[in-house]
């Protein structure tokens, strides 16, 4: 499609040596996606269903910290496309069309500020979890 090559089963293996992460070493991560990113369909409402249990489930390990913004809070500032910051050396982040990574300190410190201000907008806990169990709801499982 558009010149763009099909690379879906290297993207596939990369989602979960990225997977297997989270539950090993000694790593933290946190998370803050959109509450209306957990109704995008992608595929049928049985594997909405399952991405979204994924979710939950992620979203109880220790080492985890998943936020998500309500859709009905109120805003100042919107966010762009989705980044991911590595221990303040490295930034992520992810076009249309490729995958960007950025090394330059002050463009890092950008991000890092983008990722406080969702951060402040997020609920956490159970909170989230019953965002996550909303969606879940709404697929009709």
């Amino acid at each position: 499609m558009d010149g763009i090559p099909d690379d879906l089963e290297a993207a596939v293996a990369a989602r979960i040596a990225r997977q297997r992460v989270v539950h090993s070493g000694d790593r933290t991560f946190a998370v803050v996606l959109e509450e209306a990113a957990l109704y995008y369909r992608m595929g049928d409402a049985d594997m909405m269903a399952a991405q979204l249990g994924q979710l939950l489930t992620v979203s109880s390990a220790h080492r985890v910290s998943l936020g998500i913004i309500p859709r009905d809070i109120e805003r100042t500032w919107l966010a762009g496309a989705g980044f991911w910051i590595y221990d303040n050396e490295r930034v992520i982040a992810e076009t249309q069309s490729a995958q960007l990574t950025i090394t330059q300190p002050r463009e890092i410190a950008v991000y890092a500020r983008n990722f406080t201000e969702l951060s402040t907008m997020a609920v956490v806990g159970a909170p989230a979890r019953r965002l996550i169990t909303d969606a879940i709801t709404a697929l009709g499982q």
